[in-house]
């Protein structure tokens, strides 16, 4: 029997994605790989699970290596609970999720695919990474990534992760000799200032294009949107419980008599 950890792989920009493709080289480095990833891109999902239709599930080769791959027609965390609960033959040592086409940092966490993905294996207990470049191109250059990807998935392998914690990882788009090291960082007060673009087609029909930018509302120098700026790495450990803690005194004193 294999010692290697088994590492479930997965992403939301499809399982022919540059970037996954880059984690799985990394990932086979260190230990028995399974990838479960989606079909197509599924960029800006979150945590959508799909409960209306069914799901496809079809042992693919992309390329060489010792991995054993499953393409999925589903979200990203539908394809980390199958691989949990159906394809893999033992419960995996660590998800991790990745390598993104671009950033994943502040209040994107909360759209992405990627990082729901690691979220989903947290839920069921399992350590988890989500990796993202901030660079949005197909042909990105991943090779600055690797060392960076494997040391983080060493220290949380041998170290562990506190239950109900993820890591979020984000990589600048630099040359590795320009990247400065690793920061470990809390979440940049940060959000989008949208706007539609609305447009009418030839049949005369009134559609809509999402458009905005990014705008970062936070100027500490501890969070990631600080330390991706200035060169580094950013490392963000975040958690799924939801509960406000701080509000439960304030709330506890309101009057709900009725």
């Amino acid at each position: 029997m294999s010692k290697k950890p088994l590492i479930l792989v997965t992403n939301d920009d499809g399982i022919t994605a540059p970037g996954i493709r880059t984690l799985i080289e990394v990932m086979t480095s260190i230990g028995d790989v399974v990838v479960v990833a989606p079909d197509s891109p599924q960029s800006g999902m979150g945590h959508a699970i799909t409960i209306n239709s069914t799901l496809q599930v079809e042992k693919v080769t992309i390329d060489d290596g010792s991995q054993l791959e499953y393409s999925c027609s589903g979200t990203p965390a539908d394809c980390v609970k199958l691989g949990v609960k159906q394809l893999l033959d033992r419960r995996p040592d660590l998800c991790v999720s990745g390598i993104n086409h671009g950033s994943n940092s502040s209040i994107n966490v909360i759209y992405s695919g990627t990082m729901s993905a690691a979220i989903e294996a947290g839920v069921e207990g399992i350590p988890a990474i989500g990796f993202s470049l901030c660079d949005y191109n197909w042909s990105a250059n991943f090779d600055a990534c690797k060392t960076y990807v494997k040391t983080i998935t060493e220290n949380v392998l041998k170290q562990g992760l506190d239950s109900g914690t993820v890591l979020n990882v984000n990589i600048p788009n630099l040359d590795k000799k320009d990247i400065k090291g690793i920061k470990i960082c809390r979440q940049a007060k940060a959000n989008w200032e949208e706007e539609f673009d609305k447009r009418t087609n030839p049949q005369g029909r009134e559609y809509y294009w999402l458009t905005g930018k990014f705008v970062n509302l936070d100027h500490g120098e501890d969070t990631d949107e600080w330390a991706l700026a200035n060169g580094y790495v950013a490392v963000v450990p975040i958690q799924f419980d939801l509960t406000a803690h701080h509000s439960i005194q304030q709330l506890n004193t309101w009057e709900f008599e009725t």
